[in-house]
Order: structure tokens, then C-alpha cells, then sequence
């Protein structure tokens, strides 16, 4: 029985020699090593079990234990208790598991980014004690770091270092230390700098993709680069350039020389204004033919997302309706009566209104070259095409966005090339059916003798 206390005194200290192993393993070390410490001063006999340190431990702060050791803080921060008492803000196990940035905690645990790794838990902690259930705290203290937090409270009684609030007062207390709970990380102005700078670094130092060198075919020469454009800024090439080979119900290829710039997000404009149409009502054909019967929607927003702008003559329901067949079924032709109905402008109600008010006849390029849309003044509105083969425009600034612009009109639109080209095929037939068969005068006078003797009807020639 005299022998009991004796093993349990012993328990206790190889249960204290094991945690002083795991946060100092020179604890471990030699007995000549350990006097040879001492002597040099790096060692401080003031840790022990009930150190701040140790608690450290605490089921709430382990994130923060393993980034100090991460750090290779653990001697730094023994000479410090060993000299005075400290105060540690210690954020929640949540706040650095969850709440912090994946890419900043990267940053932290690069091997090159060691300093300022230190610097960041050296902020959180105060090289003297400060008892926060007490309002005799000064507001501003200088950290291990050298740099100085502040300190304040409201009036609701919540109280803050710096941006982040105390949520455990007092939640260890140590005879060498305190720590107090915050709800998230404090990082230093020097550490979010080095971040930013890093992150800056990456960023210029990518290297940027570029197409092939292309070779003029006139001069065999280099074609020199774009210069560089501003954002917003219109593009380089010409819209036809931009756009499909042809029609083609395959998707668009790639852009060639002055890509897409990215400053506007074509697919979701041409998306609102398909969906306006079919909100607006009338013009459910016509959004069929953009997004089903053709790969033309597509088309569009890539070219609205490389700075290009366009306005669409969307004609209704009822015009479509009148399209026949043969008319939609051959190879392409979607494709081609669509491109007859997009002018490569912006142009409004207003706008086009006044330039054919102004000029009388207007006539717009289209996506569908050479061919052009001929626009005048009619009845107090506006009048697309010629003769026959005209629209008006029904339904004003259906969609606007700066860079699309709908237009409904009334009727669909031909070139007039094609109108001319079927008139004179008409023109040509009928005269060829009613061409008269012409006679020589020799065969006249034979006629005429054979009638004398009642014989011209034995010729047909004659009759």
C-alpha cells in the first residue's frame, strides 16, 4: 500500500514527459544536450503541463496547433511564455476548416510562403496578458509580429479585435497565458499584400495562347498582328468574315483573326431575345427556325459575344405561314431567308423611321451578301422591299438591348435579284409560245399561183 502513491506520482510524470515530447522534442534530447541548452539560454524551464501552450490542445483550437506547428513556431513561442505571459486570439476550428478562402490556405501552406505563414499567427498573438472581463484593456497592443491590433467593444457588449468578434472570453486560462475565441482568422495587412501580389504574379506571368502566324497570299509576307482594342471596342474584321463558311446546319468554327474579345455574353442576348419573342406572341416560327430548323442562334451569339451588332426583321406568324415547300425545302434555304432578314447595324424604330423620312429610300446590307433590303416610307411607317414582295413594319422595338434589336414585320422578304430572274423566265416563255412562224416571199407567190388554179390546199404551208 506505502508503494501506491509512488507509481501513481510516476504515471503522471511520464504522462507529462509525453506531452512535453510532442511539442518539444529536444525535451527528449541527451542529458548533455539539455545542459548544453540551458547554457546557451535557448531552453526555459517554465513549461509544464499547465502552460497556454499545451492547451493549445483544446478540441476547439486544433486547426490552429497544427498550423503553429506547421510553422515551426513551437520554440518561438516557448521562449515567449518563458519571458512573459501571452495572450492568444484563437479562431475556431469552422473558421479555417470551412469559412477560409481554399486558395489563401493554399497560399499559407506553400513551402515558400513560410514568413508569411509566421507573420499571420504571430498577429494572433499579444505578448502580455489581457483579461477582456475587465474594461481597463488598452484598445491598441503590439503582437509578436510587430504589428498592432486594436481592440474594441460595442455597446450591445459584443467586443472585437480588429474586424473579427470575441465569441469566447477567457475560454483558457493559464498561469502563463490566456485565450480568448474568435470567430475568424486576423490576417495581417503584409500577408494579404503578398497574396495579392502572388496572385497578381500568376496572372501576367501565364502564358498567353496564340493562333498560328498567316501568310498573305498576295505578298507572301507575314500578316501583322491586330493591334490591341480597348474593351467595348468594335471588331477588326468585317461581320462576314466573322461568320459561318455558308449555311450549314453544323456548328460554327472557330473565329479567325480578331477572336472574341469576351466583353459582352452573346448566347445569353440572343437566349432573352428568343424568349421574348416567343413571350411576345406571334412569332413562334420564327424563334423555331433560330433554335430547331438551324444552328443560326448559335451563330448569332458568338458573333454578338465578339463585339458585333445586329437587327433582326422578324416576320410573324401569319407571313410565315405563307412560305411554301418548295420554298423551305431546298439545301440551305432557312438558312439563306434568315440571313435576308438580319442587318449587320442597330437600328431601332426611331432610327430607321427618321433616315427614311430624311433620305426617302434607305437600303441596309444583310448577312446574306451582295444582297441588300430596301426600306422607304409608307402609310407613316416603315416599308421593307419592292413591289409585291414588301413587309411593313407591324410590331416596333419587340427587343432592345444595345446590341440586338427585333423588329416585327408583316410579310417575308426576297431579294429583288431572285424576283427579276423568275419575271424574265415568265417573259421569255411566253414569247417563245407565241413567236409567228414567218414566210419567205418566194413562198408567197407560189401560194398565190397555186390558189389561182385551186391547188394551195394540197401544202400546208400554204393554209
Amino acid at each position: 500500500m506505502a508503494m501506491a502513491p509512488s507509481s501513481s506520482c510516476s504515471n503522471i510524470f511520464f504522462a507529462f514527459l509525453l506531452l512535453l515530447s510532442i511539442f518539444y522534442p529536444g525535451f527528449c534530447s541527451s542529458p548533455s544536450t539539455l545542459q548544453e541548452n540551458h547554457s546557451n539560454g535557448s531552453y526555459s524551464g517554465q513549461i509544464n503541463s499547465n502552460s497556454v501552450l499545451v492547451a493549445l490542445l483544446d478540441s476547439h483550437y486544433t486547426e490552429l496547433a497544427e498550423l503553429v506547428e506547421k510553422a515551426l513556431l513551437l520554440q518561438t513561442l516557448e521562449d515567449a511564455v518563458g519571458e512573459h505571459n501571452i495572450t492568444i486570439f484563437a479562431p475556431k476550428n469552422e473558421a479555417l476548416e470551412r469559412d477560409l478562402d481554399p486558395e489563401f490556405k493554399r497560399f499559407l501552406l506553400e513551402p515558400g510562403n513560410l514568413k508569411s505563414l509566421q507573420t499571420l499567427l504571430l498577429y494572433h498573438i499579444v505578448p502580455n496578458r489581457i483579461n477582456l472581463t475587465h474594461n481597463t484593456s488598452a484598445p491598441h497592443h503590439s503582437t509578436l509580429c510587430r504589428d498592432r491590433i486594436k481592440l474594441s467593444s460595442q455597446e450591445s457588449g459584443e467586443k472585437f479585435i480588429d474586424s473579427a468578434k470575441i465569441i469566447q472570453v477567457n475560454a483558457v486560462e493559464r498561469p502563463d497565458g490566456v485565450i480568448h475565441g474568435i470567430e475568424r482568422l486576423l490576417i495581417p495587412r503584409s500577408v494579404q499584400q503578398d497574396f495579392n501580389n502572388r496572385r497578381s504574379l500568376q496572372s501576367i506571368s501565364a502564358v498567353k495562347p496564340e493562333g498560328a502566324p498567316e501568310v498573305d497570299p498576295r505578298t507572301h509576307r507575314l500578316k501583322k498582328p491586330a493591334p490591341p482594342t480597348k474593351p467595348g471596342s468594335a471588331p477588326a474584321l468585317p461581320i462576314y468574315d466573322a461568320m459561318a463558311p455558308g449555311p450549314s446546319l453544323a456548328p460554327a468554327p472557330a473565329p479567325g483573326p480578331g477572336g472574341p474579345h469576351h466583353h459582352f455574353n452573346g448566347e445569353k442576348q440572343v437566349k432573352d431575345f428568343i424568349e421574348t419573342l416567343l413571350l411576345y406572341g406571334g412569332y413562334n416560327e420564327m424563334a423555331d427556325i433560330l433554335v430547331n430548323l438551324t444552328s443560326l442562334a448559335t451563330e448569332m451569339g458568338r458573333l454578338v459575344s465578339e463585339g458585333y451588332v445586329l437587327t433582326v426583321l422578324a416576320p410573324n406568324d401569319e407571313a410565315m405561314a405563307k412560305l411554301t415547300t418548295d420554298q423551305l425545302s431546298e439545301p440551305g434555304a432557312p438558312e439563306q431567308i434568315i440571313y435576308y432578314h438580319v442587318i449587320p447595324e442597330y437600328q431601332t424604330e426611331e432610327s430607321m423611321y427618321n433616315a427614311v423620312r430624311r433620305f426617302g429610300k434607305m437600303s441596309y446590307d444583310t448577312l446574306r451578301l451582295p444582297h441588300k433590303v430596301l426600306a422607304q416610307e409608307a402609310d407613316g411607317s416603315v416599308k421593307f422591299g419592292h413591289a409585291e414582295n414588301s413587309a411593313y413594319l407591324f410590331d416596333p422595338d419587340i427587343y432592345t438591348d444595345g446590341r440586338i434589336s427585333v423588329q416585327g414585320i408583316d410579310g417575308v422578304l426576297f431579294p429583288l435579284e431572285e424576283e427579276k430572274l423568275d419575271t424574265k423566265k415568265e417573259i421569255k416563255s411566253v414569247k417563245v409560245a407565241a413567236k409567228p412562224q414567218r414566210r419567205g416571199k418566194l413562198l408567197e407567190v407560189a401560194c398565190r399561183m397555186l390558189g389561182t388554179f385551186g391547188q394551195d390546199s394540197h401544202f400546208t404551208t400554204c393554209q
